[in-house]
């Protein structure tokens, strides 16, 4: 299943809570995650809304062969796009907040990044906390999340919240450049364990 333009747009009108943005990343936005998370030194990876799979993709040509992934989504036409669009990838269809769960039928406890595609502006303060605590708790010690905000989005309380939580819960949080060619234009933190 391909989910088009406008099928992104018809899942953003109908739950923007859940969906975050009107389009899909673009690839200089998939570009700097990818590798801001140095994939390539990683054991185990977990993203967190990979939406149409845009990320996924470039996850899946820069990991390590050996590195655990999976990635969990809960919109269920995004978890099948992501599985049509990267069939060696496992997705889960199910809340960012059962991680752990999965993490544990794949014989681990804890992983060494995560990619996180969740529309933090748009989440209350509780979904935040609690999703952020799940993050902080699977993380290993020198782990990475590695997330995106867009540049529009910062005049919205709930992202100068998030942004707030990251630097007193993380040891480092680094801000990229922007990306002016994402629509909307989007920067990455890297955010250090």
């Amino acid at each position: 299943m391909k989910l088009g333009i406008y099928g992104y747009i018809k899942q953003f009108l109908r739950d923007p809570k859940s969906t975050g943005s009107i389009t899909p990343s673009n690839e200089e936005l998939s570009e700097l995650v990818t590798e801001a998370a140095r994939l390539s030194e990683m054991g185990t990876v977990v993203e967190l809304g990979p939406g149409t799979g845009v990320f996924t993709e470039k996850i899946l040509e820069k990991k390590n062969p050996e590195t655990l992934f999976f990635a969990i989504e809960i919109n269920p036409e995004f978890c099948e796009a992501t599985k049509s669009r990267c069939p060696s990838a496992t997705v889960y269809r199910d809340s960012a907040e059962n991680m752990r769960k999965y993490l544990e039928q794949h014989g681990a406890d804890s992983c060494d990044c995560i990619i996180s595609s969740l529309p933090w502006a748009v989440f209350d303060h509780g979904t935040q906390d609690k999703l952020l605590d799940v993050i902080w708790n699977v993380l290993k010690p020198g782990g990475r999340m590695i997330t995106f905000s867009y540049s529009v989005s910062m005049m919205v309380p709930n992202a100068r919240r998030f942004r707030s939580i990251l630097r007193n819960k993380f040891t480092s949080v680094v801000k990229s450049k922007t990306v002016w060619s994402n629509f909307p234009p989007a920067f990455v933190y890297s955010a250090e364990k």
